[in-house]
C-alpha cells in the first residue's frame, strides 16, 4: 500500500497522560472524550489550512507548541484555558497514529 490511510486515525496515550486522563472529574473526562472524537476524525489532526477548520468544543483551540515545528507537539487547550493536552500526530503508511504526551488541568 503506498497511498497514506485516512481518518479514523487512532490515538494512543503515553501512560502519564492515561493516568492524568483517568483521574480527572467525569465533566473533564468527558470534555477529553468530545476533543479525542474531532482529532481522530479531521483530515488533519494539526488543523493546517483554511479548508481544516476544527470542530472542537466550546473553550477548545490547538496550536504548535513551537511556531518554528508545525509539524511537531501541538497543544490542544480545553476548558477555556484550564487544561491542555499536548499531542503529535505520526502520520505513517501504516498504522498512522495520534500520540498523546501530556495531559493537564486545574
Amino acid at each position: 500500500m503506498s497511498e497514506f490511510m485516512g481518518p479514523p486515525w487512532q490515538m494512543d496515550w503515553v501512560d502519564t497522560a492515561r493516568t492524568a486522563r483517568d483521574s480527572l472529574p467525569k465533566r473533564v473526562r468527558d470534555l477529553l472524550d468530545d476533543i479525542r472524537a474531532e482529532l481522530v476524525t479531521v483530515e488533519d489532526p494539526y488543523f493546517r489550512g483554511v479548508d481544516n477548520l476544527p470542530d472542537l468544543p466550546d473553550g477548545c483551540r490547538v496550536v504548535p507548541l513551537r511556531s518554528t515545528v508545525p509539524k511537531g507537539l501541538h497543544v490542544c487547550h480545553f476548558d477555556h484555558g484550564r487544561g491542555w493536552i499536548h499531542y503529535t500526530f505520526v502520520r505513517r503508511t501504516a498504522d498512522p497514529q495520534i500520540i498523546v504526551e501530556e495531559v493537564f488541568w486545574q
